[in-house]
């Protein structure tokens, strides 16, 4: 029964980031730049619960992006599934009092990303102003995305340790 609200949890998570990423941040963009609230969603989903519940965040977040924005389907979804995998190898490493491995590895998910989609879609079209896009598009995206992290970090591990709270508080009843 837990791992029900758990995954509906993840997925009111995913919908309401989806939501707060292409309505309220669009008026809150910074030099045509906005963060990716969905990689801070997917790269802490993995890192604190491991790899398969990075990919479930990831696929779910990726595969509503590929629904809305893409012309492909599994563009994203690929992209975010991957980024969910990676960051779940970083669970044995994981301190929820620490701050410096979160912010490394979402730094780390959102430069992926960022390549992923200049080598995906303007590289391979004969686009190849890669500095351009590095100083005026990934670098700028990812110091957002850091900032926007220091406060979504908090909201997404809280919610992480109540229900971890209420999943042992359950499992000890039946032992």
């Amino acid at each position: 029964m837990q791992t029900v609200k758990r995954k509906a949890i993840e997925v009111i998570m995913i919908i309401l980031f989806f939501l707060l990423e292409t309505t309220v941040f669009q008026y809150l963009e910074i030099a045509s730049i906005k963060p990716n609230l969905l990689v801070i969603l997917t790269a802490s989903f993995g890192f604190m619960r491991g790899k398969n519940e990075g990919m479930f965040v990831g696929f779910l977040s990726g595969f509503l992006l590929d629904l809305c924005f893409s012309r492909y389907i599994g563009f994203y979804t690929l992209l975010y599934s991957v980024i969910g995998y990676v960051n779940g190898f970083f669970k044995r490493l994981y301190y929820s009092d620490d701050m410096k491995l979160p912010l490394l590895l979402i730094s780390g998910s959102e430069l992926i990303y960022g390549l992923w989609v200049y080598v995906f879609q303007f590289m391979l079209q004969s686009d190849f102003h890669f500095l351009y896009y590095l100083g005026h598009i990934i670098m700028p995206e990812l110091v957002y995305t850091i900032l926007v992290t220091l406060i979504l970090y908090q909201i997404i591990l809280r919610i992480n340790r109540r229900l971890e709270d209420e999943e042992k508080r359950s499992a000890s009843k039946f032992v």
